[in-house]
């Protein structure tokens, strides 16, 4: 264990700041963030330039290829960084909202209205812009965070909160808002998921064995989320020029992300026109096909072909492969998706409106698409500015988690020296 790092007084710090972070006003709050973007923005070439350099490090390691994908920062990333900093400015304060209000019989007046979550523990894997993003999403709601990146990147993750603690330094927010663990030691993982005396909340951004572990192993309510396997089904009554296009898209626009198409169900009424205008577009992109069963016949020609396995349809692939599945109906498409993970972001490509709703009713996923891509699941896409994470349980919060989720609510009762009588 890192005997550096102090973790129980990394909690307090941040607890403490946090009682003082959720009186703060949106104008500092504001101030902060435009800080932020500021030394951002002067820091550029500095954080790429270290970025590429654990990227080698990363190839030379032999580190799976979507990791080394999903850590890669280049201009358009560290922008994008950036401009969600500078739109989660511009956006209302979460914090002091009234939900509602009302007076009882007694005479008790009530009110119900937005507070910080206050102790947000985040722990990650690969992606540096988590660092920036939830930490910016964190400020504007009032919380503290405490951060703890994947080693992979540690150098990009601690660039990046270096720079944000000179920001805020030049602010009027506590010192300790944003904290950093500065070790790779992973017993300081579970010591954070132990934390509770402290920390109000755990979020978890990776893939499923991170987000089983969290849930395992903390006293710490953890929201899940940022897996699932994602599917497209494609209805008999699909425009199919127009289908093949939300297909592509789904799978090679980001093949990393976690909302990228892992599972194409074809219905057998348009398997033969789909696959003949589909499959050139995918060979393009060199995307390996796992085939089911006689979906193999109409296949013969495609380069990139493989069987697929029972536990395929069970996998996130987060690269370039994908299932294709014929079914004969959207009842057996929808109890595929059922059996199959299907709690992320799902998608039916359809003309037929009663099929639309029956899928849309009837698939467990916390986002489901009517007619398009499920690359859109993000806060940015969904008009949230950038997201804490995908939450894909069902309680507090699903899908794409932005700063109203960073929040919960407490009653606020008022009284005139009221007293119970019964």
């Amino acid at each position: 264990m890192d005997s550096t790092v102090d973790l129980k007084k990394l909690g307090y710090d941040a607890a403490i700041a946090s009682q003082n972070l959720a009186l703060a006003s949106t104008e500092a709050k504001n101030e902060a963030l435009a800080n932020i973007a500021s030394v951002m923005k002067k820091m550029k070439s500095f954080v790429l330039e270290i970025n590429a350099k654990e990227v080698v490090e990363a190839q030379e390691r032999g580190l799976p290829a979507p990791m080394i994908e999903r850590m890669t920062l280049n201009d358009s990333r560290y922008q994008d960084m950036i401009d969600s900093i500078e739109k989660l400015i511009s956006l209302p304060d979460p914090v002091g909202r009234i939900l509602d209000g009302y007076t009882v019989p007694s005479g008790l007046s009530i009110m119900r209205r937005t507070v910080p979550l206050g102790v947000v523990g985040v722990i990650y894997e690969s992606r540096p812009n988590v660092t920036v993003d939830i930490a910016s999403l964190c400020l504007k709601s009032g919380n503290a965070c405490i951060l703890r990146g994947g080693s992979e990147c540690f150098k990009t993750n601690l660039t990046l909160y270096e720079i944000m603690e000179e920001a805020i330094a030049n602010a009027s927010l506590p010192h300790n808002s944003v904290n950093f663990i500065k070790s790779t030691d992973r017993d300081l993982v579970n010591q954070l998921l132990t934390l509770d005396e402290f920390v109000d909340v755990i979020i978890p951004r990776g893939g499923e064995s991170l987000h089983r572990m969290c849930a395992q192993h903390s006293s710490i309510p953890v929201i899940v989320g940022g897996f699932g396997v994602s599917h497209i089904y494609v209805d008999s009554s699909a425009d199919i020029e127009r289908a093949v296009k939300v297909i592509v898209n789904a799978k090679v626009q980001k093949p990393s992300a976690c909302n990228a198409l892992d599972t194409l169900l074809v219905h057998r009424g348009c398997a033969v026109s789909l696959l003949h205008n589909l499959t050139p577009e995918l060979a393009k992109y060199k995307v390996l096909l796992h085939v089911h069963g006689e979906i193999a016949d109409f296949l013969k020609e495609y380069p990139y072909l493989t069987k697929c396995t029972p536990d395929d349809l069970n996998t996130e692939f987060l690269g370039m492969q994908m299932n294709i599945v014929l079914v004969d109906s959207i009842n057996d498409a929808i109890l595929h998706i059922r059996k199959h993970k299907a709690i992320h972001s799902d998608s039916i490509l359809t003309n037929n409106l009663e099929n639309a709703e029956l899928f849309a009713r009837s698939v467990p996923s916390a986002c489901v698409y009517i007619n398009a891509s499920t690359r859109f699941t993000d806060g940015g896409q969904f008009g949230m500015g950038a997201e804490v994470a995908i939450s894909t349980q069902k309680l507090h919060v699903r899908g794409p988690m932005s700063l109203d989720a960073l929040t919960t609510y407490q009653y606020i009762c008022h009284g005139d020296y009221l007293a119970r009588e019964k």
